[in-house]
């Protein structure tokens, strides 16, 4: 059978949200490593903090109170979608710190919160003190995949974020979605990082995390980056390898190019065609170069006819 989160708060099943945050601040306070001696107190403080991150999420506790732990943990069936459609399991992140700290605003409550002699500090509200300096969490990066055509001419990605954020009580919170919009600048590199302050989850006492999202390039199927450059890898026979041909190669704008190689192409052997790579981030109106190489195709076999015929070509 699940875990009954109700009763590990010590609280009934239809209880209000300020009194699962009451029951918490108590139990948290009880158990927490740094002030009791009970044996299991780790355990137990960890097992409230689970219980308030999800009691005290709305979303979670509607998924809970109608499944129980199994569904909230396995995931449960979506009302459309077939058979397969099935929502994401709940996992608690595990940090109990991080849970304490989002409520009371704080790791070490006990400079603030208790006297010298262990007594409690009461503000004038009958409420035990914050520490009143927020800090900052760690920031969210996510990687952005772009393709060499997004980086070529430039685009807007909108990427949708799901977060925590304060409703206007100020104590509590809902998960709520928002658009983010990146303008991608021609040119612009892999590792390349867009920050958004700030946007990370909202909570008591603590800044929000900045989301920076760190630009990766997807794999083409003509081209590979370098630097400003691109490279073009190209297969020719031997016979056009001695002789020359003409190369057709359509570029990122649509363009088609006719390069001329005159040259025997040799092993290492590359053709740089300047100007038609990629657009140079602090000025996208120049550009870094086409880099060509070959990959030259060897015949399998040859009839004693064309041996004597390449005899007579090379040897004479």
């Amino acid at each position: 059978m699940g875990q009954d989160y109700y009763a590990v708060l010590d609280i009934i099943a239809n209880a209000s949200d300020e009194e699962i945050k009451k029951a918490y601040r108590k139990l948290a306070l009880k158990y927490h490593p740094l002030k009791s001696n009970e044996p299991g107190a780790q355990h137990k403080f960890k097992q409230i903090a689970e219980a308030y991150d999800v009691l005290s999420d709305p979303r979670k506790k509607a998924v809970y109170d109608k499944f129980g732990e199994e569904g909230l943990k396995g995931g449960i069936p979506t009302s459309f979608g077939g058979e397969s459609a099935w929502t994401s399991g709940y996992t608690y992140h595990g940090n109990v710190f991080r849970t304490f700290r989002e409520f009371f605003g704080g790791d070490n409550p006990f400079a603030d919160f208790y006297n010298a002699d262990g007594s409690d500090v009461i503000t004038a509200f009958g409420g035990l003190r914050g520490r009143g300096v927020k800090k900052q969490d760690l920031p969210i990066e996510r990687d952005l995949y772009l393709s060499l055509e997004d980086l070529f001419h430039g685009c807007t990605k909108k990427i949708k974020i799901s977060r925590r954020v304060m409703n206007e009580d100020g104590h509590t919170s809902s998960i709520r979605d928002k658009i983010l919009s990146i303008e991608v600048q021609p040119g612009w590199k892999p590792s390349t990082r867009i920050t958004f302050p700030k946007e990370g989850d909202q909570g008591p006492n603590i800044i929000p995390a900045d989301i920076i999202f760190i630009v990766k390039e997807k794999p083409h199927m003509r081209f590979k980056r370098q630097g400003d450059d691109l490279i073009y890898v190209a297969s020719i026979a031997l016979g056009k390898a001695l002789i020359g041909c003409t190369l057709d190669i359509q570029t990122l704008d649509e363009r088609l190019l006719n390069i001329p190689i005159n040259d025997i192409v040799h092993a290492t052997y590359k053709k740089v065609v300047p100007g038609e790579g990629m657009p140079l981030s602090q000025d996208p109106k120049q550009k870094g170069d086409l880099i060509i190489t070959f990959d030259i195709h060897f015949p399998e076999k040859l009839s004693q006819y064309k041996k004597q015929l390449i005899r007579q070509a090379l040897l004479m």
